[in-house]
């Protein structure tokens, strides 16, 4: 079953770690829609979800750190190994979560519009 990762199709942090999980997801388990798409409401029932990263698994919502570590752990190796630190108490996981996402346009940019997939990645966009 796939896994669907939800990201900010206008941040260019975001962009980059889509482009970073297919370079590492060679049979392609990930599938991929921005936060922005009608998927994403549908998926999310309208809740918003801007700041964060959101990974749809077996029917479960995972976002922010947890949604990172459990991406990493469906990578090949060696990404498997950052979700040792799901041992870390998610409050403070999350804080540095939510002080990476708080300053991810000022360090990296932001595009205008959501990022147009190449066709080889544009397969593994469920819009």
């Amino acid at each position: 079953m796939a896994r669907i990762v939800l990201f900010d199709g206008v941040c260019n942090l975001c962009n980059g770690a889509v482009r970073f999980i297919v370079a590492r997801d060679p049979a392609g388990r990930f599938r991929f829609a921005s936060l922005q798409s009608e998927t994403a409401r549908r998926l999310l029932n309208d809740v918003a979800q801007s700041e964060t990263i959101v990974l749809i698994e077996a029917g479960k919502t995972h976002t922010k750190s947890a949604a990172v570590l459990r991406i990493a752990l469906g990578l090949r190796f060696p990404w498997p190994l950052w979700f040792a630190f799901i041992a870390v108490p998610r409050p403070l996981r999350d804080l540095v979560y939510d002080w990476v996402a708080r300053h991810r346009y000022a360090w990296f940019g932001k595009r205008e519009s959501c990022m147009a997939p190449t066709p080889e990645l544009q397969k593994r966009f469920v819009d």
